[in-house]
């Protein structure tokens, strides 16, 4: 027992490795032995993992390869596929994503969920660059696409989940937004950053790689080190190249779409091209100067952008009608909230839109989990999740409300002024038509042109960044494999785009394929979570934090957990493989990782 001055006892540590104990990181980022000075390997290499990294490269380029040969073929072939994985896992991710978010809910509100993440105190960076981070990487993947589209596709055809609620055109209105905040709301923001960024920040401080297989670590250090783990990660990379190169793509098709509407420029594939081009080379800049640099400036400028651009519309549209909409919406949203995130009627609707979004954020989910825990440190878990699962979904809902129901209203007031460029054109089409009705159009859609490329560019970079972790055995990625993996996502989506947006559209469901072995990757966090917030809770109400070394006058030693909650240190595993590591660790003083390589 560990005496205090204020005459209570806290519990010594038994096998558990105290906060104390932990390797340092080398100005490479790899894991250093401080009294050996020997890398901890692991029975990995230093440096790229080539059998990932040439599988999944190998699987995107025989996929590309394949679509310009027999573009009819792979389509046909995918949407089989496609059909299979929704009607026969659907289910099964809806209560994944489900249990995920309530897990999540419920773990933030106990006092363990004060615990630090990598166990510094000090985040690395500010509240605003973090947030704009996790936002601009996931909203910015489809968001842009989706936000002024998809609501209008749900007023004009009432979905089944909420007909019962659709009765005039108010309330249609108002369910066509409700269902989008259904797909883009809390499910879908918990599974990409909350469960999975935790169980990858403990296990990584236990030694572990910051990789898709590391999802496994409550399966065991055997698993995540054996054949298990590679495939983990190559299933993953695949999924989230698959989801990225999409919007890149898409992004090519709508900007050219728009300077084809706005300036009159020829809408064909060399200028498809040059839009692809000017975000790779965005994307691959930001990648290479690093976390710090270019990727967190990128996010700033986008939320800036898109914060100046949301008060423009609202103030030249209409205030009072998106107000109104947004709390009928957000209300009916929480009402049912367990009805529509469960519903399993409807198998062809549900396919095509609840179970597609589903299928597409699972797949991003281990690769997201890798880039939030990487930018979290210093983050408490309660701050993490409440951030990632409550405040992201409601500022997206809010951001579809002010694209989508701004679309809806001029559709109300002139109707065809929208519904007919969305059924002519597509995605693209929605907020450019949206923009036309506003008063100076063309400035304002010239000015969302802008947003959808820097928006684009920062999933790009930051998935790229992420990928070359999940290729990177121990450390920090090598600059140029960053910036390889962004530029061959261009290649493979101007390639794509060339025979149509067929390729596209069929790579974009082809990652609900891919979600079939990431949904079982992702279960065993759901168990492991808990368990790892409550170790660290212990481990940090033990131990002090490393920025402030007390002796035995200090009085607080609970870390920001209140001693009446301290418990044991042992915990009863849900699962006889769910560990604690064995491995020792020597004590050493932290130093600020370099995140600017």
């Amino acid at each position: 027992m560990m005496p205090t001055n204020d005459g209570l006892t806290l519990a010594a540590p038994q096998s558990q490795p105290s906060i104390l104990l932990r390797t340092r990181q080398s100005a490479k980022g790899i894991n250093v032995d401080t009294q050996t000075q020997q890398p901890h390997t692991r029975s990995l290499k230093q440096g790229s993992d080539w059998v990932v990294t040439s599988t999944t490269i190998g699987i995107l380029s025989a996929f590309v390869i394949a679509s310009l040969i027999s573009p009819s073929a792979v389509g046909h072939m995918v949407n089989v596929g496609f059909t299979f994985s929704a009607s026969t896992f659907g289910f099964y991710w809806q209560i994944l994503l489900f249990l995920t978010f309530a897990v999540a809910f419920i773990v933030m509100l106990t006092p363990w969920a004060k615990a630090y993440l990598g166990h510094i105190k000090k985040p690395e960076f500010t509240r605003f660059k973090w947030v704009a981070m996790i936002m601009c990487t996931l909203l910015a993947g489809g968001g842009v696409f989706w936000a002024g589209a998809e609501p209008m596709y749900h007023y004009l055809n009432t979905p089944p989940t909420l007909a019962s609620h659709a009765t005039d055109e108010f309330s249609r209105a108002t369910v066509g937004l409700t269902q989008s905040f259904v797909h883009w709301g809390f499910l879908a923001w918990a599974i990409l950053g909350t469960t999975g960024a935790v169980v990858l920040s403990y296990a990584h401080e236990k030694g572990m790689p910051m990789r898709p297989r590391t999802l496994l670590y409550p399966l065991g250090e055997r698993v995540v080190n054996s054949w298990v783990g590679t495939v983990a990660d190559i299933v993953a990379i695949v999924a989230v190249v698959a989801g990225t190169v999409g919007p890149i793509g898409f992004l090519g098709l709508q900007v050219s779409y728009g300077l084809s509407v706005f300036f009159g420029w020829p809408n064909t594939y060399p200028l498809q091209l040059a839009v692809i081009a000017v975000l790779v080379i965005t994307a691959a800049i930001s990648v290479l100067s690093g976390l710090d640099k270019g990727i967190q400036i990128l996010s700033r400028l986008n939320v800036w952008m898109a914060v100046i651009l949301m008060a423009v519309v609202i103030a030249l549209g209409s205030i009072v009608y998106l107000v109104k909409h947004y709390f009928s919406a957000f209300g009916l949203y929480l009402t049912t909230f367990v009805s529509t995130s469960l519903h399993m009627g409807d198998a062809d609707w549900m396919g095509g839109w609840t179970i597609f979004f589903f299928g597409w954020f699972l797949g991003y989910a281990p690769l997201m989990s890798i880039f939030i825990a990487r930018i979290s440190y210093g983050r408490t878990i309660r701050d993490l999740f409440f951030t990632v699962a409550i405040l992201a979904p409601v500022v997206t809902t809010f951001w579809f409300t002010v694209m989508g129901g701004t679309a809806i209203m001029f559709e109300q007031r002139n109707a065809g002024s929208i519904s007919e460029p969305l059924a002519e054109g597509g995605l693209p089409s929605a907020v450019i038509a949206m923009s036309q009705q506003l008063p100076a159009g063309t400035l304002i859609g010239g000015a969302f042109l802008l947003l959808t490329l820097t928006f684009v560019s920062t999933t790009a970079d930051s998935m790229s960044y992420a990928v070359a972790q999940s290729c990177t055995p121990h450390g920090q990625p090598e600059r140029w494999l960053r910036a390889l993996w962004a530029v061959l996502m261009g290649v493979a989506s101007a390639v794509l785009i060339s025979i149509g947006d067929g390729g596209i559209s069929a790579l974009q469901s082809f990652i609900v394929i891919t979600a079939v072995p990431v949904g079982f990757l992702m279960a065993p966090v759901l168990i492991g979570m808990p368990v790892y917030v409550y170790r660290m809770a212990q481990e940090q109400t033990i131990r002090p934090p490393l920025d402030k070394i007390p002796d035995e006058t200090d009085e607080d030693y609970d870390f920001g957990i209140p001693i009446g909650w301290q418990v044991p240190l042992t915990l009863p595993s849900p699962l006889p493989l769910l560990h604690k590591s064995q491995r020792k660790y020597p004590d050493y003083t932290p130093e600020k990782q370099d995140v600017s390589s």
